[in-house]
């Protein structure tokens, strides 16, 4: 009888990095709407083509720039779903796959992206490019550092999901 009750009291108070995953994919979704809607605010610290392509309003980028803002706001909402009791209307098994999926992505990416910038930035890689600085560091330590710390909150918020959705037991016998 203790078990459930310490495995429940470990999802609770592991909880807050579902909390913290939706906060951070929905504050970062909102800056893709801001500036597939226009706004200019935060583009120099895009840097490159990207900037070049948000300044010029690029078609295609602006299609693109919606649906990651839609992605993330979904991903928010996914990950309030792991430590929400309304998660339990998907089944187990998509949830696992989505949450275990989404951190290992997300973390995957987080995690070359930030290594490459910070090989860039430490001198180690020389870019063929001139290295634009303030674009260099807005990404390694805000827009691609956002990725890996999602993914690593994503990854707490599934075992949280884990721990507090156990699989049932199987039946047996013929009762």
């Amino acid at each position: 009888m203790n078990a459930p009750a310490a495995r429940d009291t470990g999802g609770r108070q592991m909880a807050w990095a579902g909390y913290t995953a939706a906060v951070l994919a929905v504050v970062f979704g909102l800056f893709s709407f801001y500036w597939a809607a226009g706004g200019t605010f935060g583009l120099d610290t895009l840097g490159g083509a990207i900037q070049r392509m948000a300044e010029r309003r690029d078609s295609g980028f602006i299609a693109v720039v919606w649906i990651t803002g839609a992605l993330k706001v979904a991903g928010g909402l996914f990950s309030l779903s792991l430590v929400r009791p309304w998660g339990r209307v998907v089944p187990r098994p998509l949830m696992l796959l989505a949450g275990w999926g989404g951190a290992a992505l997300l973390t995957v990416y987080g995690a070359l992206q930030v290594g490459s910038l910070s090989l860039v930035a430490s001198g180690v890689l020389t870019p063929s490019d001139p290295v634009e600085w303030k674009p260099l560091l807005w990404r390694l330590f805000v827009w691609d550092m956002s990725f890996l710390v999602w993914g690593i909150l994503l990854f707490l918020a599934t075992r949280t999901y884990v721990m507090n959705h156990p699989r049932r037991p199987e039946r047996r016998g013929g009762n």
